[in-house]
């Protein structure tokens, strides 16, 4: 067996049957959950009843091939310090029984505060066969210092499978069967409801399109608009109402303190934002942190804006409607056009759109491209900014007791199931004033982005990190038990 992390980012093991015939007993299957395997029984390893001998066996020739050469600098550090404790124990040698739990359950290795005797045995590498990688503890806990800001604080922890203690389960299984129903039932007959006023307030109703296949509704004036607007600001409340969402304060900044965050309280462009404060101004976007698929409901239910989607979500049964009634802007990555614009030239002219006219739909952008814990929050794509239109910041943050609402670790079916199961769930709102950009900015969207995200990191006291999807993927990977991500392209490939 060759270096097991150089392993990892080749893909699996460069010889699965030789890991297996060393190690059975220690192959997972590659799942959404990560799932306990049987533990080896007593001579089953190589019909050997030494099992130390054997481990020493493994760690001797994890330690001695060095044939690869690693093409990621992402995981160097985490190599090195596992190279570190092979050495060690390879020198002392005097590990104590540690039982037969040779693949335990991986959420009990990704738990940032391990009970005590929770931490399975582990020869200090991780173990690859076929596409299925067993990552040992310390590389997870090195990883959930990296990437923190997916990491879960919650009770159910990393990926929703911490264990939780009797009384714990009792009220899981008590809301599961008394209160999830009702939520369920309600939620639907909500989704059902708007989908029937939709398809109503549509009939013999042309959707607006375009050579860049997309299909909107949004263009209605009239009465027609005006129902689907106020019903579905009202219905996606009760939705949130349904989910426990029982009482939402808001709060609005005023934009005292935004030169202040920016260190320009005494420069030329301080005293030309205040010059422009009196003047009524339309925001291009709404831009706003992303923590959860809740985030959407909210802004629903505030001011009803267009989105950015899947150009599948336009084929989805009921959702399709909807969707095309907001106005949303699909991606449509496969669409070929000698004059294809592409999506970034649609969302240009909705937020020109937008900031010009008063009857056209707003749009909402995450400029992070991911959700997060809600504690951090994660370098701004540009694309909201390069319309140069000025951009109206919202602050969401989520808090919370038991359960996280956040939606960063955990699979979408656990998740929902969860939130549905606690009786209140809480969010707090803070609309920051609309902020807008100075000739400086205009000229370089970049800059733009940082300095919003700069005034939003410092009203909602996040932590700025400088991590993105990509080392999510990473994340997620490995409290899966998957081989690493891909690295993306190079910028402009």
């Amino acid at each position: 067996m060759g270096n097991p992390l150089k392993e990892v980012e080749l893909g699996g093991s460069k010889n699965p049957e030789k890991s297996q015939s060393n190690l059975p007993g220690t192959l997972i299957e590659s799942a959404e959950v990560p799932l306990l395997s049987e533990p080896p029984q007593n001579g089953a390893l190589d019909g050997s009843s030494d099992v130390n001998e054997v481990q020493k066996s493994s760690l001797t020739s994890v330690v001695s091939n060095k044939e690869f050469k690693s093409s990621s600098d992402d995981l160097k550090q985490f190599e090195e310090k596992l190279d570190s404790s092979l050495d060690s124990s390879l020198a002392t040698n005097d590990h104590p029984d540690r039982g037969d739990d040779q693949a335990p359950l991986l959420s009990k290795q990704c738990r940032s505060d391990e009970v005590n005797g929770a931490l399975p045995p582990s020869s200090g590498a991780a173990i690859a066969a076929d596409d299925a990688v067993v990552y040992p503890p310390e590389v997870i806990k090195e990883m959930e210092v990296k990437y923190t800001a997916y990491v879960r604080h919650d009770v159910y922890g990393n990926w929703g499978m911490r264990e939780i203690c009797y009384w714990e389960k009792f009220k899981l299984l008590l809301a599961l069967v008394a209160l999830c129903p009702i939520r369920v039932f309600l939620l639907f007959s909500c989704l059902v409801l708007f989908y029937v006023i939709c398809k109503l307030c549509t009939y013999r109703v042309a959707a607006s399109s375009s050579d860049e296949g997309q299909e909107s509704f949004a263009h209605m004036t009239g009465v027609r608009r005006t129902v689907i607007v106020r019903s579905g600001r009202f219905l996606a409340r009760a939705m949130l109402f349904i989910f426990g969402f029982y009482y939402i304060p808001v709060s609005y900044r005023t934009s005292a303190t935004q030169n202040l965050h920016l260190g320009l309280e005494d420069s030329e462009e301080s005293k030309e934002s205040e010059e422009k404060k009196s003047e009524f101004v339309r925001p291009g976007a709404i831009v706003s942190n992303h923590v959860s698929y809740l985030d959407i409901l909210y802004h629903m239910s505030a001011s009803f804006p267009s989105f950015v989607a899947k150009r599948s979500v336009a084929r989805l049964p009921l959702v399709g409607l909807i969707s095309k009634c907001l106005g949303c802007v699909y991606v449509q990555r496969e669409y070929k056009s000698s004059d294809h614009k592409g999506v970034s030239g649609v969302v240009l002219e909705r937020l020109q759109a937008a900031h010009n006219d008063l009857k056209a739909p707003g749009l909402l952008l995450f400029p992070e491209g991911t959700t997060t814990n809600g504690d951090h929050i994660l370098p701004f794509k540009t694309g909201a900014f390069r319309a140069k239109t000025p951009v109206q910041p919202v602050i969401l943050k989520y808090p919370f007791n038991r359960f996280s609402p956040a939606w960063d670790t955990i699979s979408g079916v656990r998740h929902v199931i969860l939130l549905l199961c606690q009786f209140v769930n809480h969010l707090e709102v803070t609309h920051l004033p609309v902020y807008r950009p100075t000739e400086k900015e205009c000229s370089d969207p970049k800059l733009y982005a940082n300095n919003v995200r700069t005034v939003m990191a410092a009203e909602g006291n996040f932590i700025m990190s400088d991590i993105g999807l990509y080392e999510k993927r990473i994340f997620h990977n490995a409290l899966l038990g998957k081989p690493m991500p891909v690295a993306p392209a190079p910028e402009g490939n």
